[in-house]
C-alpha cells in the first residue's frame, strides 16, 4: 500500500511546496530530514516506498495547505502567515513554518490543529 501511495504523495507534496514557495531546506526538513540527494531523486521521479512517517508528514502538510486556503482568501496571504513571526500560544514568536520544520511531526500537528481551531473544527 505504501509503495502505491508513495509517488503520488511525493508529487502532491512537491506541488504544495511550490505553491507555498518553500525553500529546499524546508522541504527536506518537512519530509523528516531527508538528504539533498534523496530529495533530488524524489523530485526527478525516482521515489522508493515512503515510510509511514513520511506519508504522515505529507498528509499533514496537505492538511495545512487546506487549512490555509480555508482561512485566507488568497494563497499569498497564507504564505505570509506561514512565514511570519507569531506570538500566539504554541508559537512563542516563531513562524508557523519554523515550528513545522523544527518540531518534527509534533510541530506539523501543532500548526494543523491551530488552523483547524481557527476554522472552528475540533
Amino acid at each position: 500500500m505504501r509503495r502505491r501511495l508513495s509517488a503520488p504523495a511525493v508529487a502532491l507534496f512537491l506541488k504544495t511546496a511550490d505553491l507555498l514557495d518553500l525553500k529546499v531546506e524546508d522541504r527536506m526538513a518537512l519530509l523528516g530530514g531527508i538528504s539533498r540527494q534523496t530529495y533530488h531523486n524524489w523530485k526527478t521521479g525516482r521515489t522508493a516506498s515512503l515510510t509511514r512517517d513520511q506519508l504522515e508528514r505529507i498528509s499533514l502538510v496537505l492538511g495545512i495547505l487546506k487549512g490555509l486556503r480555508l482561512v485566507f482568501a488568497e494563497d499569498q496571504q497564507g504564505q505570509r502567515w506561514l512565514k511570519a513571526a507569531n506570538t500566539d500560544a504554541g508559537f512563542a514568536g516563531r513562524a508557523p513554518l519554523e515550528v513545522m520544520t523544527d518540531g518534527g511531526v509534533t510541530g506539523l500537528y501543532r500548526v494543523r490543529r491551530y488552523l483547524d481551531a481557527w476554522r472552528g473544527v475540533k
